[in-house]
């Protein structure tokens, strides 16, 4: 199986789902243990979820599954949350701080992991991030992500159900990131947050260079707006979906709206 798939539009979105691929070669897989089989920290759904919202906008989704090696984190696996507890570029734990190996791979493993998934996504996502500046003059990459509710490992309580990410206002113009807010904040039946818990991961910080055209949000989803349960089987729920997609569209087509104006 190809690590990437691609898919072009000739808009000025690139949507970036590091997280929904659920596919593990053979002699991953027998390394996990049974909890790790679960998958349960995988983006459940969302490129299904924002499948078709925006004409032209192009796609770029790793097939692999985080536990393979985690796209959204840096290769030399420097922390993105200093002080808080999280996972690596090749988990060790589930997002509950449980083990998920039976035999953790070592560093000449996740190096081979590294070249044969990590870096063909990102090869991918910054080929398509400059095809797409060069036709408009600029590129928005907005990075799908989706999360448990509540895991007490990762965060107090309970979280907002549309948490929005710009690493403190520096991977996107701060006209991209207010229209964002504006449209969650007034959303009716969600709450909303801006830089909470989750700021954008090593996807967003990588690629927002806004002095450069390159604009980067993450929008992480509590998986409780669009799942049926939490918990395995993790079923999509028609009916949520329903209600958060036009909330979704709105989004990407005021981004867009937006990226084109600010080219002229």
């Amino acid at each position: 199986m190809k690590p990437v798939e691609v898919s072009r539009g000739e808009g000025p979105l690139v949507l970036g789902l590091p997280h929904t691929g659920t596919w593990l070669p053979d002699d991953i897989w027998q390394k996990l243990n049974e909890r790790g089989r679960l998958l349960a920290d995988t983006d459940w759904y969302v490129d299904r979820l924002y499948e078709g919202l925006l004409p032209g906008a192009t796609t770029v989704r790793a097939s692999f599954h985080r536990y393979v090696i985690d796209a959204n984190r840096p290769p030399d696996d420097e922390s993105l949350y200093p002080g808080q507890n999280t996972t690596g570029l090749v988990p060790t734990t589930d997002f509950d701080g449980e083990p998920i190996w039976i035999e953790e791979p070592d560093a000449e493993a996740i190096d081979a992991r590294r070249v044969a998934y990590h870096a063909p996504y990102h090869a991918a996502l910054a080929a398509e991030l400059e095809r797409v500046r060069s036709r408009h003059g600029i590129a928005i990459l907005y990075d799908c992500h989706s999360i448990r509710s509540h895991i007490p490992f990762l965060f107090e309580g309970v979280l907002p159900d549309l948490n929005i990410g710009t690493a403190n206002g520096t991977t996107c113009d701060a006209r991209f990131e207010q229209a964002v807010t504006e449209i969650c904040a007034r959303a009716e039946g969600y709450t909303s947050i801006l830089n909470g818990r989750f700021k954008g991961g090593w996807t967003t910080r990588c690629y927002g260079r806004p002095a450069e055209g390159l604009h980067a949000i993450q929008m992480e989803l509590a998986q409780s707006t669009h799942l049926d349960s939490e918990e395995p089987p993790f079923s999509y729920s028609e009916a949520k979906a329903a209600r958060l997609r036009p909330l979704l569209a709105d989004i990407l087509n005021r981004l867009a709206d937006l990226a084109l104006k600010a080219r002229t």
